[in-house]
This record gives C-alpha cells, sequence and structure tokens, in this order.
C-alpha cells in the first residue's frame, strides 16, 4: 500500500490542508484554555479531537 502523499492533492485542497494545519495550534490553545476554566463534555471531546489533529500534523500523517 502506498504511502498518503499530500502533494498530489489538487492546489485547492492542498492548500487547504497547509492552511488548517497552520491554524491548529492557536485554536488547540484557544480549546485548552476554556476547557481549563469551564469545562464541559463537548469542550473536552473538541480538545481531544484538536490535540489528536494537531500530533498527525507534527508527525506528518495527513
Amino acid at each position: 500500500m502506498a504511502r498518503y502523499y499530500r502533494y498530489k492533492l489538487p492546489p485547492w485542497a492542498r492548500h487547504c490542508l497547509f492552511v488548517l494545519e497552520k491554524v491548529t495550534l492557536p485554536i488547540l490553545i484557544f480549546q485548552l484554555i476554556r476547557t481549563l476554566f469551564i469545562p464541559t463534555t463537548l469542550d473536552v471531546l473538541l480538545l481531544g479531537f484538536l490535540i489528536g489533529l494537531f500530533i498527525a500534523f507534527y508527525l506528518e500523517w495527513i
């Protein structure tokens, strides 16, 4: 099975992926602060999703 290669995507999809990669960290920090002050179930789930997404970008799985 071939490895996923992000540069084979169409230009518009590649641009969306790069923007999402750059925006993930600020949103993650905001969500972490929000979850620390007002923890709800939705906030904790969203924080877990964002952490997973950030790790996937960091390890270049996406």
